[in-house]
């Protein structure tokens, strides 16, 4: 569950990590609540450069020709021009829809992971050993969020990728996708989402509790909300350079035509590494870079402000 840091970013994937480290203290319900709220601020925050990335991710390249996107800047001016301001934000109301389940999910997951992996001192007393089992922990979370997650992520990509007009809304592509494949094509892309999403997770988890420990005063419990911020953006960028390289499998897999891949994201793999070589499992490094801070630090902003919500209201 790499943007947060989400879900996302998906960017949705990138708010739950966020949100189930922050503060495990707090009640399940208060969570729950304040975590979907930092899903939110993520989704709204990330979702203009992640739908660049995906753009960017699935274009056809050709040898011999020019891409169709020359860069970051290049994909955002022809979205503005080709679709308006708005075309930045398509595909936006999947995630958000995903957000309050996929949070549920993730904090059990993440609850299992620490029961089976996790002593009493791992948060506390951060060695090597206690890394490995947070980072186990934050993994298994991954498997219980693919579910939800990865429809979602199938959903999001066909979406940013359609030609203006092609579908009405989100509805109206569900229905087209389900109704040309069932749930075998709304699921396309389910392993390489749980692969993503666990491997970024147990990156993220592990980066976090180190550098929350670190950018927290002496005497102190914890840092404070701008170095929690720090963290969690600087824990996103991590997530995000462990996950890019899958994550542009399973756009490219996600958003092709039926058929295409005969066996899944080997087949993807086998023609990116035929055609354009490895450098281009990185293909979106920049929108995912310029994304996953600023995305990570809306989702802690979003989680803390709801949290002082929740006590002012005497939330249980």
């Amino acid at each position: 569950m790499s943007e947060g840091a989400q879900v996302i970013e998906f960017e949705h994937d990138d708010a739950l990590k966020a949100a189930a480290v922050a503060a495990p203290g707090p009640s399940l319900l208060r969570q729950f609540i304040a975590g979907g709220a930092g899903g939110v601020c993520l989704v709204f925050t990330g979702h203009p450069l992640d739908t660049v990335k995906v753009k960017i991710q699935t274009m056809t390249v050709v040898k011999g020709q020019a891409p169709m996107y020359s860069g970051t800047m290049d994909c955002i001016n022809q979205t503005i021009k080709s679709d308006g301001f708005k075309g930045l934000y398509k595909g936006m109301a999947a995630p958000i829809l995903g957000v309050t389940p996929m949070y549920a999910l993730c904090f059990f997951g993440f609850g299992v992971g620490q029961k089976i992996f996790c002593k009493e001192d791992s948060f506390t007393n951060l060695n090597q050993e206690n890394l490995g089992r947070i980072a186990l922990a934050g993994a298994t979370s991954g498997l219980f969020t693919t579910p939800i997650l990865a429809p979602g992520e199938r959903l999001k990509c066909v979406m940013q990728t359609a030609p203006k007009g092609m579908y009405d809304g989100p509805i109206d592509c569900l229905k087209k996708l389900y109704g040309a494949g069932g749930m075998k094509s709304m699921m396309r892309g389910f392993t390489a989402t749980a692969g993503r999403d666990s491997i970024a997770s147990a990156f993220y988890f592990s980066s976090y509790e180190v550098l929350k420990q670190a950018l927290t005063p002496a005497g102190e419990s914890g840092p404070g909300i701008g170095g929690t911020l720090l963290a969690g953006g600087s824990a996103g960028i991590f997530n995000w350079a462990i996950a890019l390289p899958i994550d542009t499998l399973k756009s490219k897999l996600q958003v092709a035509p039926d058929g295409k891949y005969p066996h899944g994201i080997r087949s993807v793999f086998r023609e990116v590494m035929q055609n354009e070589g490895p450098r281009a499992l990185y293909r979106g490094f920049v929108p995912v870079m310029l994304r996953a801070f600023p995305a990570n630090a809306a989702c802690f902003l979003g989680y803390e402000s709801a949290l002082k919500f929740l006590d002012y209201v005497n939330c249980p």
